[in-house]
């Protein structure tokens, strides 16, 4: 627990076999945390047999897709705060007391991952990917003119129940920028939000998206046309009055 509050993780694994134990552990050890959900999501064989040498409870998603893993890996998390994080190796179990400190006074905590001093030899961080990750951040910070934004692609955030419920009705995106939805649902919503540095390692294995340039330049065009196409129906709604049917002022922590 975390001053009174349950802690779930959620990991969703798709290629983490040889990864899976180890993550699991490391985050199980911090002491902090009440229950580890895994969704398998189809993921490749084996995986199951490692969750099942831990005491995560492991639930199995069969629509195929990053996003489709974490919705069901949300509904299915039981925790007061929850906490994403892929179960790769990339992640430190050390980095969640950090997000769970500044979890005191914010609704839902980012984690970023272009703090070049936190990022570990080997990282799959070059240049493309960590100015790609800054630019779109950047696009969304002026466009929704929020607080400071340095990482769109980072998989490791914790968040209140409360925040939670208010957004998880309007979640649309199954696929690998659902990420990017919620930190715009975050934004438009109306909640207070920090992004705070975590120490970002070498995966053990190959990432099914951002291993491949082609597959990364690809998602990060289209995470560029989402937020643009997500600002322009967000300024129509207020122009003409509408309001959107999910935003909602969260009570300031400041």
């Amino acid at each position: 627990m975390w001053n009174g509050k349950t802690v779930s993780v959620i990991f969703p694994t798709y290629n983490e076999k040889d990864s899976i134990y180890d993550a699991i552990q490391e985050f199980k050890a911090t002491g902090w945390i009440d229950e580890i959900v895994v969704i398998n999501n189809n993921a490749a064989p084996g995986t199951a047999e490692e969750v099942a040498r831990t005491d995560a409870r492991q639930v199995f998603e069969t629509k195929q897709g990053y996003g489709y893993a974490l919705r069901r890996g949300m509904a299915e998390a039981t925790g007061d705060l929850i906490l994403w994080a892929e179960p790769d190796g990339t992640f430190v179990g050390k980095d969640v007391e950090k997000l769970l400190v500044y979890s005191n006074d914010f609704p839902v905590v980012f984690g970023t991952r272009t703090c070049t001093s936190l990022i570990g030899s080997g990282a799959n961080m070059g240049m493309f990917l960590r100015y790609g990750n800054v630019f779109v951040a950047k696009l969304l910070e002026a466009l929704f003119n929020t607080y400071t934004l340095t990482d769109v692609g980072c998989t490791m955030r914790v968040m209140s129940r409360e925040a939670l419920q208010i957004m998880q009705p309007h979640f649309r995106s199954g696929s690998s920028y659902f990420g990017l939805e919620f930190m715009l649902l975050t934004i438009v919503c109306g909640f207070d939000f920090v992004q705070i540095p975590v120490t970002y390692r070498s995966r053990v294995g190959e990432s099914s998206v951002t291993g491949d340039f082609n597959k990364a330049f690809a998602l990060g065009m289209q995470m560029i046309f989402y937020v643009v196409w997500s600002w322009i129906i967000f300024w129509f709604r207020r122009v003409i009055g509408k309001p959107l049917p999910y935003q909602h002022t969260a009570p300031s922590n400041g």
